[in-house]
């Protein structure tokens, strides 16, 4: 799930591809035409039929004799993928995918807080008061502020002992990073360290009913963060 480190040609390629696909400017079910679309971008049909391997391993596309290459129904997409969960803010897909990582937050979460404080070591201690520390230190910057947060909640669900739960920051952090970097970059949004110190502070006073309290709290306020802003905006900004 991690997003595509192409560069140069190769990596513009899949992501122009890709976003096409995903904002829907190339449909469901579409037979591709490989050479037209490697003369449109100006690039190779080497080019063209690698970054088409890295869009199927995202799902987005496949081949089959007598049928050729074309792009696969949404329901084969891998929607955890951070570049897919990428180029669906950049395409307009933004407000569906934050609501949905909001569900999944709301219930993940506030169940991992909890058992955080019952199974919390030292070492998980310092690992979120780290990752709180940098997030003080990042407000003016988007990018940093995002991966503190994300840093957070990943040193969290490890906190939990239960490595099942700690591998849930797979599920979670793509679309994390991608609301954190579109809210803190809009330097509208609240402080986040108040709410997020709350939950850390429970935590190391091993209190679960406490820990869990703050976490739906901190997860309010984020709510309540997307909601200005989309209200403001009339739409989910592009990160």
């Amino acid at each position: 799930m991690a997003s595509y480190s192409g560069r140069g040609v190769h990596g513009q390629v899949v992501h122009k591809l890709g976003a096409r696909i995903v904002g829907g400017g190339i449909a469901q079910g579409e037979i591709l035409d490989i050479g037209a679309l490697g003369a449109e971008l100006d690039v190779s049909l080497t080019v063209m039929r690698e970054a088409l391997k890295v869009l199927a391993g995202k799902g987005l596309t496949d081949a089959r004799q007598k049928r050729g290459t074309y792009v696969r129904d949404r329901a084969h997409w891998n929607l955890l993928d951070a570049d897919v969960i990428r180029w669906r803010m950049e395409t307009g897909d933004g407000g569906p995918l934050l609501r949905d990582l909001a569900d999944v937050r709301s219930i993940v979460e506030p169940a991992a807080a909890q058992r955080a404080a019952l199974h919390r070591t030292d070492a998980d201690l310092t690992a979120l008061e780290t990752a709180l520390d940098a997030m003080g230190r990042a407000r003016s910057d988007s990018a940093a502020a995002a991966e503190a947060d994300a840093a957070f909640h990943r040193a969290l669900l490890a906190a939990t002992g239960n490595e099942m739960l700690r591998r849930m920051d797979m599920l979670l952090e793509p679309g994390l990073r991608e609301r954190d970097r579109m809210v803190h970059s809009s330097g509208d949004a609240d402080d986040p360290v108040p709410s997020h110190r709350a939950v850390l502070d429970a935590v190391r006073d091993r209190d679960p009913a406490r820990a869990e309290l703050a976490m739906l709290d901190l997860l309010a306020k984020a709510a309540a963060d997307v909601d200005h802003m989309t209200h403001t905006s009339g739409t989910v900004p592009s990160p």
